[in-house]
C-alpha cells in the first residue's frame, strides 16, 4: 500500500496538541488504514510512542491495557520533556476494556504523568456501548471512512468505473488486475474475518447461518428496497422480522450492510418499514457476485445499481452519526432515492446515472415538504464524479 496520507492524520494530530486534556479515538472498519494512519501520527508525534494491538485469536483481558499503560509510562519517567503517545488498537476486544481505560485515564488526568492516548476500533456498536458506559465527556471521536473516489484516483490512478466496481479497501488495489485473486482477497480477508471475528465472537448471535446468508442478499439487493417478509421468503430458517432488524443493525455496526428506513413524519411517521439496501463499500457486492468488471460495466442496469449504492455509501460514510439521518422515500409508484435529515434542514437526492429519468417523484416529494432542498446527481444536475469528489452538505 502506497503512504498516502488520508486527512484523519492531520485531525488526529490537531487534536492532540489541543489544550484540553482528552481521548482520542478512531473508528472505522477493517482495512481502511486505521492502522496505518497510527503508524503517521505516530511517526509525525514529537516525543516517543507505543503501539499495541488487541487483535488476537483469544481477547485479552484488563491486564493487558494495564501492561501497556505500565510500558507508555516507564518510557515517560525515562525519557522526560514530551508526552508519549500510547496507540491501543483493537481496543474493543478487550474484555471491560471501557472502564478499565476509564480507571486509569483518570488518574492520568488527576497526575499528570504526561501520557496521550489513542485508541483504534473497528466495530461502532461495541466501541458506543464502552463509550457511553464509561467513558461520557472524555474523549473525541475520529471516523476513519472507506476509501472514497477521489482517494483511489489521487493514491492508485483509479478511474469513476474502477472506484464504482472495485470499490474503496486500498490493500486490494494491486490485485484488480487479477480479478479473481481481487475476489478471494475480499470474501476470505475482509468479509469473513469481519462476520467471524467481528461480529460473531463479540456479539451473541443465535443463528450465526442466517447473519451471513442476509449479507449474501444484500450484496445482491444494492440499493434495493427489500420487505422483511419478502426476505423471509428467500432465506432459511429465517425466524421472524425482528431477528432480520437485529441482524441489519449487527452489520451495520460492523461497517458493511445499513437498512435504511423510509422517511416520514409526525403521525405518519411508523416503525417496520421495509429497508433500503447499502452496502457501505462497492467491493462487497462485486466480490460476491462473481460477474466482472468488463461485464457489469457493460450492463446498463446493474451499472445504474453500483452507483447508486454507490451514492447511498458515499453519504453514510461522511453522514454517519449526529446530527444527520439518512431515509429513502416512495408513495405509490413515486420515489426519491435518499432524504437526508438534520434538527434544521431536509435534502432530497435523486440519481440519474444514464440519460433519461422519471423526476416526479423529487417534485412530489418537494410538493409535500416545501423546506426540502432537491439535489439531482448525474444527467442534468451535479455531476457523478463532483459528487463523489465533495463532502456531503459542507460543500454542496
Amino acid at each position: 500500500m502506497h503512504q498516502f496520507e488520508r486527512e484523519i492524520v492531520f485531525k488526529v494530530l490537531q487534536g492532540l496538541q489541543g489544550k484540553k486534556k482528552i481521548l482520542h479515538i478512531i473508528t472505522g472498519p477493517r482495512q481502511v488504514g486505521k492502522t496505518t494512519a497510527a503508524h503517521q501520527i505516530a511517526a509525525k508525534w514529537p516525543g516517543r510512542s507505543i503501539h499495541a494491538s488487541a487483535d488476537s485469536p483469544l481477547p485479552p483481558g484488563p491486564e493487558w491495557i494495564h501492561a501497556q499503560w505500565d510500558r507508555a509510562t516507564r518510557l515517560k519517567n525515562r525519557d522526560g520533556n514530551q508526552d508519549v503517545l500510547l496507540i491501543l488498537d483493537e481496543i474493543q476486544k478487550v474484555q471491560g476494556w471501557s472502564e478499565t481505560i476509564k480507571l486509569l485515564w483518570d488518574q492520568e488526568c488527576r497526575n499528570s504523568i504526561g501520557l496521550q492516548v489513542l485508541l483504534l476500533g473497528s466495530s461502532s456498536l461495541l466501541l458506543q456501548q464502552g463509550l457511553s458506559e464509561s467513558l461520557t465527556g472524555r474523549f473525541l471521536l475520529y471516523r476513519c471512512t472507506h476509501w472514497q473516489y477521489k482517494e483511489m484516483a489521487k493514491a492508485f490512478g483509479w478511474n469513476f468505473d474502477q472506484w464504482i466496481y472495485f470499490g474503496g479497501y486500498p490493500g486490494t488495489a494491486e490485485l484488480i488486475d487479477q480479478e479473481e485473486t481481487w475476489r478471494s482477497y475480499v470474501t476470505d480477508s475482509l468479509i469473513e474475518t469481519v462476520l467471524a471475528k467481528d461480529i460473531l465472537q463479540l456479539q451473541t448471535v443465535a443463528k450465526p447461518a442466517l447473519l451471513r446468508h442476509l449479507f449474501l442478499l444484500s450484496c445482491g439487493a444494492p440499493a434495493q428496497i427489500l420487505s422483511y417478509n419478502k426476505m423471509l421468503g428467500q432465506l432459511h430458517d429465517a425466524g421472524n422480522t425482528t431477528t432480520l432488524a437485529h441482524y441489519l443493525k449487527l452489520l451495520e455496526s460492523a461497517f458493511l450492510v445499513s437498512g435504511l428506513e423510509l422517511f416520514k413524519r409526525g403521525k405518519l411517521k411508523k416503525r417496520g418499514s421495509s429497508p433500503k439496501l447499502i452496502l457501505w463499500n462497492n467491493a462487497l457486492i462485486s466480490a460476491v457476485s462473481g460477474s466482472s468488471f468488463e461485464r457489469d460495466m457493460d450492463d446498463y442496469s446493474w451499472r445504474g445499481r453500483l452507483i447508486e449504492n454507490a451514492v447511498g455509501a458515499h453519504l453514510l460514510n461522511h453522514l454517519s452519526g449526529l446530527p444527520y439521518t439518512l431515509y429513502y422515500w416512495r408513495q405509490r409508484q413515486l420515489e426519491v432515492d435518499f432524504v437526508v435529515e438534520t434538527p434544521r434542514d431536509l435534502w432530497a437526492i435523486e440519481v440519474k446515472s444514464g440519460q433519461m429519468g422519471n423526476r416526479k417523484g423529487l417534485s412530489k416529494f418537494c410538493e409535500m415538504y416545501p423546506e426540502a432542498k432537491p439535489i439531482l446527481l448525474g444527467h442534468d444536475g451535479m455531476s457523478l464524479e463532483d459528487f463523489f469528489n465533495a463532502i456531503p452538505l459542507e460543500d454542496w
